[in-house]
């Protein structure tokens, strides 16, 4: 019985470092490769038995051989085990794939899938909406030296806008004064003045411990205390120290167990049940805010969204027997485009993304045409009462010939290059308006998606892919929602992909990553409120830090009117009423 549980983990583990997973989807090659199997290595039958017969197996050795770590170790290997041989019986499982799961998933850029792909052809001079460009220095074309990409090198001073700055006079001489070197000119300011720049450590949250002198009258007892300084209120934490707890909590994901770990190390303790008490109270305050943000989101011309799974620990809703309450829970991401601005939105619940987003719609205005919907295939997405005009994400269709590249390599190399000129097309048209975008994409878009609509349905036609291979599967997609995939060659303001809401739930996986679940749907609920105004206020590239601060401050203000408090008008709110500091 333990042989036969070592067998299936040995079988495991050669599994990934040596042998070939032939793609479930398509027919075995006709002239297969030698075995790479190491000298030696006998295989192992692939036997089906049920994981529940296994799980006893282990409690049986538990009880006779093994120790519980041993126990405990075995049984999260047959778990990985049960996981990956459900992986290999569904169409399309690959080695790619598989990889991806386990080990993360690399760049899918056309020139890292086919390292030896042909480059890209330079553009020409006059392309439409590209800037002139400065011809290098002759000296560093001589010297070999090639220009620095944009994005490398050390940091100009500019970029330490959150730094103090410090005016330093000359101590001998000003403005007019005649020059100590010569006899016949006299100094004048530069107008760039000589920058140094310094960098120091401190503690994510510092603390001020202030003693006031007290007196006592030793007739009447009386005690006179000096009055506290300025700044220093009843309050022990302020706006700032909520704000940066929140910052590290939910934007950069650092549990509070490991913020207080490193506040006890710099002597500033920091306990995890104040951390969250603190937060707590604060998600309290800016709720007007975050529901305001929820109002204008809806209002949006384009909305992206998706969503990712996530654990909560307390479900006190499935404790009741013959519930049919949705077990799953969801983070839900929604980026909408209104006018010139974006809204960030994370929904944490039982909802599914679809839902989520017809709930948002409710507060529409009536007024206002039907927005356009960026998520990839998945129903979820569409599941709720929806009256969009949908696109899907030309990213994703794309993704599935990447994941089949090794296997089919001339294929998903002529659709790689083909999407790769649309997307070049779409850089282009950087800085038009969504008019102006739509004519340039049905000009130069047009005929690419066209000649490769053709490309694709001539594969099936001419019986050059089996439809139940995974490159079958994969232009089975693309055929399948083609009419969505393309309606950036309709729709103005239609994006390609959904990948700016991707890139946004990356927030709320670094939380499942670091911290793996919310206790409560209402602690999930406060991650939510700070996830949105954190990443809103990013979008619009406005300091989290310092937005959370002022709509704490001003909270009682934020109450009355949210709609002057978001990230994009709230300095200027703040001006008008002469708060601006």
């Amino acid at each position: 019985m333990i042989n036969m549980l070592i067998d299936y983990i040995i079988m495991l583990c050669f599994f990934f470092s040596s042998a070939r997973v032939e793609d479930m989807g398509r027919s075995r090659q006709r002239n297969p490769q030698p075995s790479t199997a190491p000298l030696g290595w006998v295989p192992v039958d692939v036997q089906e038995m049920e994981l529940a017969t296994l799980y006893g197996y282990v409690a049986k050795a538990q009880r006779e051989v093994l120790n519980d770590a041993e126990a405990k170790a075995l049984h999260a290997s047959l778990e990985t085990l049960a996981f990956l041989l459900e992986e290999l019986k569904r169409k399309g499982a690959t080695l790619r794939r598989l990889q991806a799961m386990l080990f993360g998933s690399s760049s899918e850029k056309t020139e890292n899938v086919f390292p030896a792909a042909a480059p890209v052809p330079p553009e020409p001079e006059n392309a439409p909406g590209r800037e002139a460009t400065v011809d290098p220095d002759p000296a560093s074309e001589k010297a070999g030296v090639k220009p620095k990409a944009k994005g490398h090198g050390r940091n100009p001073a500019s970029c330490y806008h959150g730094a103090e700055q410090i005016l330093v006079p000359h101590p001998d001489l000003s403005a007019g004064d005649p020059c100590p070197e010569c006899p016949k000119g006299k100094v004048y300011p530069m107008a760039e003045p000589a920058v140094l720049v310094r960098v120091v450590g401190m503690s994510p949250l510092s603390a001020k411990v202030v003693e006031l002198d007290r007196l006592r009258c030793n007739g009447c007892g009386e005690v006179f205390k000096v009055p506290a300084p300025e700044g220093m209120g009843e309050e022990k934490y302020d706006e700032t120290a909520t704000s940066m707890i929140s910052m590290l909590r939910y934007g950069t994901g650092t549990p509070f167990y490991r913020l207080a770990k490193l506040q006890s190390g710099l002597g500033i303790p920091l306990p995890a049940g104040t951390q969250w008490k603190l937060a707590l109270e604060a998600a309290g305050i800016l709720e007007p805010a975050f529901q305001e943000l929820i109002t204008w989101a809806a209002q949006g011309d384009v909305i992206y969204q998706d969503d990712t799974t996530m654990k909560v620990l307390s479900r006190p809703d499935l404790v009741r027997r013959g519930t049919k309450q949705r077990k799953g829970v969801y983070t839900s991401g929604l980026i909408s485009k209104v006018g010139e601005n974006w809204v960030a939105l994370f929904l944490t619940g039982m909802n599914h993304a679809g839902e989520n987003l017809a709930e948002v719609l409710r507060r529409r205005k009536a007024e206002l045409g039907r927005p356009i919907q960026m998520c990839d295939a998945a129903s979820a997405n569409t599941a709720g009462d929806l009256d969009t005009i949908v696109a899907h994400c030309l990213a994703h269709a794309r993704r599935r010939f990447v994941d089949v590249a090794d296997d089919f390599p001339e294929a998903c190399r002529h659709l790689l290059e083909s999407l790769r000129e649309v997307y070049l097309n779409d850089a282009e048209t950087k800085g038009m308006s969504p008019s102006e975008r739509l004519r340039f994409h049905q000009e130069h878009s047009g005929q690419v998606m066209e000649r490769l609509r053709a490309w694709l349905q001539d594969q099936f036609e001419q019986k050059r892919v089996e439809p139940n291979s995974g490159l079958g599967t994969a232009i089975t997609y693309m055929l399948k929602h083609w009419e969505r995939l393309t309606l950036f060659l309709r729709e103005p303001a239609a994006p390609l992909d959904s990948n700016k809401v991707e890139a946004s739930l990356k927030r709320a996986i670094l939380h499942r990553k670091n911290s793996l679940f919310y206790k409560t749907l209402k602690g999930a609920h406060v991650g939510d409120v700070f996830m949105s105004l954190i990443h809103s206020a990013e979008l619009n590239k406005v300091n989290p830090f310092e937005y959370l601060v002022a709509l704490q401050r001003y909270h009682a203000l934020v109450e009355e009117n949210p709609e002057e408090w978001m990230p994009w008008n709230y300095a200027d709110t703040l001006a008008e009423l002469g708060l601006a500091e």
